[in-house]
């Protein structure tokens, strides 16, 4: 069974910084991208960032390009998202999230079969 965990939220000023991390269990870390998505209150989930499992090749949303950094780990099958000068507009619910059935990432919600429970990012200004 897979299950996806994140870690690593909390409150920062902004121009902070974060480590979110996302273990990984149920087998199939190391072949399919790893994803990140957020949703902030009001608003609809949106994809931030992504990483291929074959070659790591990365993906950011364009608000956090120069940033964020995503990772991956597949001796700890884990992916960790390192979030820079973090602004007030990147408070949000963050999610780890995976298809599962493709070697290709996505930017859509609704492409994704696994959630984490996701961890809680706030930026006070």
């Amino acid at each position: 069974q897979v299950q996806l965990v994140e870690s690593g939220g909390g409150l920062v000023q902004a121009g902070g910084s974060l480590r979110l991390s996302c273990a990984v269990s149920g087998g199939f870390f190391r072949t399919y991208p790893m994803h990140w998505f957020r949703q902030a209150p009001g608003k609809e989930r949106e994809f931030v960032s992504a990483i291929r499992a074959s070659d790591g090749v990365t993906y950011y949303t364009d608000s956090v390009k120069g940033r964020f950094t995503i990772w991956r780990d597949n001796a700890k099958n884990t992916v960790y998202l390192q979030m820079n000068s973090l602004k007030p507009e990147d408070s949000a619910v963050y999610y780890c999230a995976a298809r599962g059935s493709s070697i290709w990432h996505s930017d859509k919600v609704y492409d994704m079969n696994y959630w984490g429970e996701g961890t809680l990012v706030t930026v006070s200004s």
